[in-house]
């Protein structure tokens, strides 16, 4: 097959070098920015008087019915084409003619593939907010279901505070909001149209990427042409911000993995996100969970290829660049189904607030409470953080919690600590007791629910 840069080449492409080099095998999935972008190509062309209105027409016409035939899967994709844009350009040619050669003008697939990524990742990056929106409303929704709940807050895995559920979830929504800042971000950085770069240098031709950019629903134009077709930072931040939502998944799993644990038994997970065991027929095991965990890894090896990809390329464009799709392509596809399996798996997720309950009688959570108690009686927290570690340690001895400790028990480590101490004591006045800003003091969730609720109504 006739290469559309074989007038230089007198020797046909070896056939393994073929194998090796083409990226149509995976970069056909950008067809539709392609086509989208060769219009605007051409439309600017026609404008510019470097195409007849006829011309245009011709193209515009057929590259439609080629988006139409690859979207039926009846286009035929050739290898020997090596990628997407030469697959749709020989086609085009192929169909017109001379009108179809008339396109790559002022063009090369330089610029070409620069503005057809950027344009991927920008409606990625779109998709990608909205399947994190709808991961946030789950947990939000699933928050004000249990707002009353009360569970052991960890640190270190141990009993730490209490801590109302609704608030831990909330958590994990802050995280992911976040990671929508950050490609929100990204996608301003992305929304730069490159064509009119050309090959490195631009061109002498009467171009206007300003009106192309403005056609594509770019933010702005390029500034410098050999950057614009070496850049690919905003393909990388892209990659490294889906990692980013790839461990804040995988914390929210890990930290569901012990609640579902037999030891622990916070949560009831829905049988439809879980699988047995081949041998032992009593298992539930909490496989969605652990596959969203393990997956993070092949998120990190992803942004490992795109980082180490680019790590040394001089200038210009440089062939390697190539090697960036598979790794984007992977990235998105595997974060965008994490988040939606991750939006399913919370809102099927029931509670066990009882088994929660129980739990925040062991480990003297409201010790915390008493040091704070007698601070704001006048102690120096030091002195404080002693007394009770004292009594924590006595009431421990004698298999007893704080709160069910005399006065005078209580009062043998500290004289000052009176009756209303005992307002004091026990999770659920450790709750109700927070007031800062940000706490889990059921005023702070209702605060922080009514403020989730009208985000996610914007």
């Amino acid at each position: 097959m006739k290469k559309p840069w074989s007038g230089r080449f007198q020797k046909d492409t070896d056939e393994l070098m073929e194998q090796f080099t083409e990226s149509v095998s995976f970069d056909r999935r950008l067809y539709e920015q392609d086509i989208g972008a060769s219009i605007a190509h051409a439309e600017m062309l026609a404008r510019q008087e470097l195409l007849s209105e006829t011309e245009l027409v011709e193209i515009r016409e057929a590259l439609r019915d080629i988006q139409g035939e690859i979207e039926k899967g009846l286009f035929e994709f050739h290898l020997g084409l090596e990628d997407i844009h030469m697959n749709i350009e020989a086609a085009l040619i192929q169909r017109i003619g001379d009108a179809g050669r008339k396109l790559h003008t002022a063009r090369s697939r330089n610029d070409q593939v620069a503005c057809d990524v950027r344009l991927w990742v920008r409606d990625a990056i779109d998709e990608v907010r909205d399947a994190i929106r709808d991961c946030q409303g789950a947990l939000v929704g699933k928050a004000g279901q249990y707002r009353e709940a009360v569970m052991p807050g960890y640190t270190h895995l141990q009993h730490a505070q209490p801590v109302l559920l609704g608030h831990a979830l909330l958590a994990f929504a802050e995280m992911l909001e976040r990671d929508r800042q950050r490609l929100a971000e990204c996608r301003r950085r992305t929304n730069v149209s490159p064509l009119g770069a050309c090959a490195l240098a631009g061109t002498g031709l009467p171009v206007d990427p300003q009106s192309t950019a403005a056609d594509l629903g770019f933010e702005a134009v390029f500034s410098n042409s050999v950057d614009a077709v070496s850049d690919r930072d905003f393909l990388i931040e892209f990659v490294f911000a889906l990692s980013m939502v790839a461990t804040h998944l995988s914390r929210l799993a890990e930290t569901w993995i012990i609640w579902s644990a037999q030891e622990t038994d916070f949560v009831d997970l829905d049988e439809s996100f879980c699988t047995g065991s081949s041998i032992m027929p009593q298992k539930k095991n909490p496989d969605a969970l652990e596959l969203i965990r393990g997956k993070c890894g092949r998120l990190y090896g992803d942004l490992m290829t795109v980082l180490t990809v680019f790590k040394g390329l001089p200038l210009a464009y440089n062939r390697d660049m190539q090697e960036d799709k598979e790794a984007l392509f992977d990235a998105t596809d595997t974060v965008g189904m994490a988040l939606e399996l991750t939006a399913r798996l919370v809102r099927t997720t029931e509670f066990k607030t009882d088994n929660m309950a129980l739990a925040c009688e062991e480990g003297h959570m409201d010790a915390t409470a008493l040091a704070d108690y007698l601070v704001a009686r006048g102690i120096p927290f030091r002195e404080a953080h002693e007394m009770v570690g004292h009594a924590v340690q006595a009431a421990a001895a004698d298999g007893a919690k704080l709160e069910d400790m005399s006065l005078e028990q209580l009062r043998s480590f500290c004289e000052i600590i009176g009756k209303d101490v005992y307002g004091v004591l026990g999770v659920r006045n450790c709750v109700e007791n927070y007031r800062s800003h940000g706490s889990s003091a059921p005023a702070e969730l209702e605060r922080q629910l009514a403020e989730w609720n009208e985000r996610l109504t914007d």
